[in-house]
């Protein structure tokens, strides 16, 4: 949490107030800041709940803007939940959980049964699956990956999969299959330059021609989570269907901040102007070659965040389930206009601190905090 060695040295007892909307914690606060406290409580969670009543709705801004509202949903026995709770699709499925829960690479068909599952789980709706993302914090212990002195700028994501025939060729097998039985998208990890998008792409033409399936035209996009790829957003759309970016990857490789470092995670701020304009400057790549652009990072869970990304031209959020119904509340309460308004005033700010201060303008579930 990046709050400090302090923290730990707090008597056990101790009262406290943590304030999720600033990040604060305060230590020992008077009667009269609790009762403040337990009062906001109450307000918000008639706030939440109301919140709630709407969730099905669709996320159309005051002046007719609908942006998609997606989860981040690693497999098919959560979707239930995801679309009970305004899910309109899946943004992101993570494929890492089929290496991480187990001492051996899933073979091709025991994937593909995990995305087919998916596909019929989500009814027809869209459904876009992440390619193996392993590397940097995430490590596997069955693939025997050589040890890194800075995994983060290593062989991780794309870089990996490109190496390793083993692991790429059957999860794009398993994927073309899914694809036959509902919508699927497929989505490359940690892209850094417009050869390795070839050369996946490559690879995934030659599964198709393998297993006679060429004549089916399966989406295929990619993550933007370092700075060249958002800088070569122009260059990279004409190989693509779609972006989505990755804000938490972003933002440390931006700001040069280890997300997990315990004196430097508070650094990892993705409202600093810097990341939105990577942002920026991605839809407007993505724009000349009519290509969408979303968000699955966490940023896009945020109420401002959001509101920020709906400014800057975001199309699709895709978030933790437990978020869908604030931030589609939160859009239907906003003009477009609006929030491209706040985002342009955003993007000329010195720092994350400044563009928060920006939130008070939002009529959000913290209203009055």
């Amino acid at each position: 949490m990046a709050a400090g060695p302090g923290l730990l040295q707090l008597p056990p007892g101790e009262r406290a107030i943590l304030d999720g909307y600033r990040g604060r914690l305060h230590i020992a606060p008077t009667e009269a800041a609790l009762g403040e406290a337990r009062a906001l409580i109450d307000r918000l969670a008639r706030h939440q709940a109301e919140e709630a009543a709407s969730r099905l709705q669709p996320a159309t801004t005051t002046d007719g803007h609908t942006l998609e509202i997606a989860a981040n949903v690693n497999r098919a026995d959560q979707v239930p939940r995801a679309l009970e709770q305004g899910a309109e699709g899946v943004g992101l499925m993570r494929t890492e959980f089929l290496f991480l829960e187990r001492d051996h690479v899933p073979g091709e068909d025991e994937q593909f049964g995990v995305y087919q599952a998916m596909v019929q789980a989500l009814g027809g709706r869209p459904l876009i699956v992440r390619t193996l993302d392993i590397g940097g914090d995430k490590q596997v212990p069955h693939l025997n990956l050589p040890a890194e002195e800075n995994p983060f700028l290593g062989v991780r994501g794309a870089r990996l999969c490109l190496q390793r025939d083993d692991l790429l060729l059957p999860q794009l097998r398993a994927l073309v299959r899914a694809a036959q039985t509902g919508p699927l998208s497929i989505m490359f990890p940690m892209i850094s330059t417009v050869d390795e998008v070839r050369r996946l792409k490559a690879r995934l033409a030659e599964v198709q021609r393998a297993l006679g399936l060429t004549g089916t035209a399966i989406p295929v996009g990619i993550m933007i989570e370092v700075p060249s790829a958002a800088r070569l957003a122009d260059r990279l759309a004409p190989h693509v269907d779609f972006f989505s970016i990755g804000t938490n990857d972003l933002t440390q490789y931006t700001l040069a901040v280890d997300r997990q470092h315990p004196q430097l995670a508070g650094m990892a701020d993705s409202l600093h102007p810097a990341v939105l304009r990577l942002v920026a400057d991605t839809v407007t790549g993505a724009r000349r070659h009519g290509r969408w652009v979303g968000v699955c990072g966490g940023l896009a869970g945020e109420p401002l965040g959001a509101a920020l990304l709906a400014g800057l031209g975001v199309q699709e959020l895709s978030m933790s389930v437990g978020d869908l119904g604030a931030i589609k509340a939160l859009l239907r309460r906003h003009g477009l206009a609006e929030l491209q308004d706040l985002a342009r005033q955003a993007l000329d700010m010195d720092d994350g601190e400044q563009v928060r201060a920006l939130g008070a303008r939002l009529r959000s579930a913290a209203e009055g905090v």
